[in-house]
C-alpha cells in the first residue's frame, strides 16, 4: 500500500515538474516563432505567413498537423515536435490576438481584376468566388484562414503548392482554384488580399 502510495506521489510529482518546465507563450514566441512570423505575428519575411489576426482554431489545426506531419514542411517540423496541446492552444490565442497588417501593393492597377476574381471568381474558367469560403473581408472562418493583410509573396507560393499539389494538407479543397488560375489572376488576387484591412 506504501509503495502505491509513493507511487501516485512520485507520478504527480513528474507531472507537475513537466509542466512547470515547459516554456511560456512568451518564450515559444521569443524562441521559435518570433524569426519568422514576428513577435507580433507579423511576419519578417514575405515567403512566412503572418500570423497575427488568424483564426484560432484555423492555427490550432496547422500547428496539430504541423506535429503529426500531415503539412509537411522542414522548417515547422522541429518547431512543433515537442508542443503540446496546451501550447498549441496558447499560441493560437496569442497570435488571434494581435492587429493584423495590411501590405502595400507596387501595381494597383491589377487590384480591380483581384477584388472582382475574389468577389465573382471567373465563370469562363470555372474558378468559383473565393469569397464563397473566406467571407466578404476575408477574414476566413474558424476552420479556414484569414487571407486579408497576408502576404501577396506567401499567398502565391500557396497558390503555387496547392496547384502542384505539394501542399501536403487542405489541398482538394483549394486544388481546382489554384489550377484554374492564370498566373495574372492569382497575382492580382493575392495583391488585392494583402492590401485589405
Amino acid at each position: 500500500m506504501k509503495k502505491r502510495v509513493f507511487l501516485v506521489l512520485l507520478s504527480l510529482l513528474l507531472a507537475q515538474a513537466a509542466r512547470s518546465a515547459a516554456p511560456s507563450t512568451a518564450e515559444l514566441v521569443s524562441s521559435r516563432c518570433g524569426t519568422c512570423h514576428g513577435s507580433e505575428g507579423v511576419s519578417t519575411s514575405p515567403i512566412f505567413p503572418s500570423l497575427a489576426a488568424q483564426n484560432r482554431e484555423y492555427l490550432v489545426k496547422q500547428l496539430q498537423e504541423f506535429k503529426s506531419k500531415k503539412r509537411v514542411s522542414d522548417t515547422m517540423a522541429p518547431q512543433v515536435a515537442d508542443l503540446t496541446e496546451e501550447s498549441i492552444a496558447a499560441l493560437a490565442s496569442f497570435f488571434a490576438a494581435k492587429p493584423a497588417k495590411t501590405n502595400r501593393v507596387s501595381d494597383t492597377d491589377l487590384l480591380p481584376v483581384g477584388r472582382y476574381i475574389y468577389t465573382k471568381g471567373n465563370s469562363w474558367s470555372g474558378v468559383p468566388a473565393c469569397v464563397s469560403c473566406h467571407g466578404e473581408k476575408a477574414y476566413g472562418t474558424t476552420s479556414l484562414p484569414r487571407l486579408a493583410g497576408q502576404s501577396s509573396r506567401y499567398l502565391l507560393t500557396q497558390l503555387k503548392d496547392f496547384n502542384q499539389r505539394t501542399r501536403t494538407n487542405d489541398n482538394e479543397a483549394m486544388h481546382l482554384v489554384a489550377s484554374r488560375l492564370t498566373e495574372m489572376e492569382a497575382k492580382a488576387v493575392a495583391d488585392y488580399l494583402s492590401q485589405l484591412p
